[in-house]
């Protein structure tokens, strides 16, 4: 039977059991499981770990349109001009992605305290959107929505597929 693990990642968290700074093997002392894709150290939430290497690919494959949500802190007040943009998708470097579904929401009431804290700008406003996308690109969500004019300040992983975040503490894991 597959072993699979839920991991909530802190900031600053690399999605990998070696190499240098502070890596998952801080975290969990589980043999032979490994990450269902990558958060980038900049990114937290969600992370599936598993033994088990076709559940890993069926998650992982773009090509299997698994959905991964986030909730997305951004600088300023996301406009209807951005979230329509991203709904139909945008152009990056890599080319265009799939459609997002996206919606403004409130700041989550079950969110963590984030070390280091994000930097406040006393002029300049944040807010929140909820976003799912199908893909996976390197550092994605950052990117689209850079490109539509609202960058990223925090990024949390929510859910993969059916699986959710919920009442993981920060920094622990469940066994699924």
């Amino acid at each position: 039977m597959a072993k699979i693990v839920a991991f909530n990642k802190p900031y600053g968290v690399l999605c990998q059991f070696s190499g240098d700074g502070d890596t998952l093997a801080n975290y969990l002392d589980i043999p032979n499981i490994y990450p269902v894709g990558r958060l980038d150290k900049d990114s937290e939430g969600l992370v599936i770990l598993t033994d088990d290497g076709k559940l890993q690919n069926k998650i992982s494959n773009p090509i299997n349109n698994k959905t991964k949500t986030y909730n997305v802190q951004i600088e300023g007040e996301m406009s209807e001009e951005a979230i329509n943009a991203l709904q139909i998708g945008v152009v990056l470097k890599d080319g265009l992605t799939k459609p997002a579904v996206i919606k403004k929401i409130n700041k989550p009431e079950w969110l963590w305290e984030r070390t280091p804290p994000i930097r406040k700008r006393r002029y300049i406003p944040t807010s929140w959107i909820e976003i799912s996308i199908t893909e996976g690109r390197n550092r994605q969500v950052r990117r689209m929505t850079a490109n539509v004019g609202f960058p990223t300040l925090r990024l949390i992983r929510i859910q993969i597929d059916q699986w959710k975040l919920e009442n993981i503490k920060v920094g622990s894991y469940v066994s699924l």
